[in-house]
């Protein structure tokens, strides 16, 4: 015996003609898609923003969350990008990412 759960197939629905929407489109949205899964994209920087595609599993490592938490000192929850934006120089973004892709 199956459960059945309409709003859930609904929303798999919804979210599908989105994305297939975006794809089409050469709108800022298309953006979205070009984060493979397992990814996010964030931007890096001080004045300049630079985006980044990153994997998942850095959010899960102390020094990212030390950057997540200097971010939300900085920004809070509500950016003007409205992306994940790091106040932290590319060069030292840089470094940790290659410390992180060695472990």
């Amino acid at each position: 015996m199956g459960i059945r759960l309409p709003g859930l197939v609904h929303a798999k629905m919804i979210l599908r003609r989105s994305f297939l929407t975006a794809n089409q489109s050469t709108s800022p949205a298309a953006a979205i898609t070009d984060v493979p899964k397992g990814h996010l994209a964030i931007y890096i920087g001080e004045t300049q923003k630079k985006r980044f595609v990153v994997p998942i599993s850095y959010l899960n490592h102390p020094s990212f969350q030390s950057l997540l938490s200097r971010a939300e000192e900085e920004f809070g929850f509500d950016h003007p990008m409205g992306a994940l934006t790091i106040p932290c120089q590319e060069d030292a973004f840089i470094n940790l990412r290659s410390r992180l892709n060695g472990l």
